[in-house]
């Protein structure tokens, strides 16, 4: 597996998400979103690259909430997404005049993960998930053993994403009820190398974060399963795909704008290059791959998007 390495500093700046030209006939495609899908995303520019080295692929990771203020404000082409736009972010593109269409690009499962010398916990049930991540709990649920009486009496240290990331949004709502839910009294960055560290340098750690990000670190940290009533199930490509691993599966998203569509073929050709490409490039980078008909389907949305945009 490649080595994927999140930068803050994956910067760019960006004069229009339009004709991106430049003089020397290159052209630019401006991305930003969720730190989950920039791996999914940074693999498939790196190949388009190799077949088209005068389009300038630019990626930044500011979330996913991030990327959304960015994308609806016409700062980027496309945004990486790992939940759906939220009608906020939504009526800010609105009012911009931008319009755009969401693709599922791939399925990722959240991965629940403690220090490898933690030997007390395999499984949570997503009750005992709750009980530690809900608001309620800052402050007062704070050691293992209110979680289990056999688990040692230690503070349990906690390390999640950010309120601005969809891997938050996610998991809140899959756990806790309600999503952005969450207790605030735990360590939180957009970047996941942040939380693996925090986690493989801690006994007592806990945290979570997307399924890709503990296979490229699965030799500092230990998997734990999750109960969501049928019975422990750890994630990976298997249980993802067929849905077992309940509730911490979900989809991940592009969304493409109108104007980058009208204006930037190159954006065009780089989202038909993603969504046939894509299946066979996820599982060197730790996704799961939507199903040939699926991505079918997401390629006959696009270019039926495209078609009624660049009349």
């Amino acid at each position: 597996m490649k080595k994927l390495i999140l930068l803050a500093a994956v910067s760019f700046t960006v004069m229009s998400c339009g004709n991106n030209k430049k003089d020397d006939g290159s052209t630019s495609i401006s991305i930003d979103g969720s730190s989950t899908v920039y791996p999914v995303t940074e693999a498939m520019a790196e190949e388009f690259r190799n077949e088209d080295p005068k389009t300038d692929i630019t990626i930044g990771v500011s979330g996913t909430g991030g990327g959304f203020k960015k994308f609806g404000r016409g700062e980027s082409d496309i945004a990486n997404a790992s939940r759906p736009i939220k009608d906020d972010e939504r009526a800010i593109a609105e009012e911009n005049n931008i319009s755009f269409v969401e693709l599922e690009v791939a399925y990722d499962g959240l991965a629940v993960i403690v220090h490898p010398e933690n030997d007390w916990v395999d499984c949570f049930t997503v009750e005992q998930l709750k009980m530690i991540w809900e608001p309620g709990a800052q402050g007062t649920i704070t050691r293992w053993n209110q979680i289990d009486p056999a688990w040692p009496d230690e503070e349990i240290h906690l390390f999640g994403p950010g309120v601005a990331s969809g891997t938050f949004d996610y998991f809140t709502e899959a756990i806790v009820g309600k999503s952005g839910s969450s207790r605030g009294d735990y360590t939180a960055s957009e970047d996941d190398n942040v939380l693996v560290q925090g986690v493989s340098g801690d006994k007592y750690g806990l945290g979570f974060f997307g399924l890709a990000y503990f296979e490229e670190n699965s030799n500092k940290l230990r998997l734990v399963g999750v109960d969501g009533g049928e019975g422990c199930v750890k994630p990976s490509i298997e249980t993802v795909s067929n849905g077992s691993y309940a509730p911490l599966s979900r989809p991940l998203f592009v969304y493409v704008n109108s104007s980058s569509v009208k204006n930037n073929p190159k954006v065009i050709d780089f989202i038909n290059f993603y969504l046939d490409e894509a299946s066979s490039l996820l599982k060197d980078v730790g996704y799961v791959p939507l199903t040939p008909e699926e991505y079918k389907a997401q390629k006959e949305k696009f270019n039926t998007f495209v078609e009624k945009h660049q009349k």
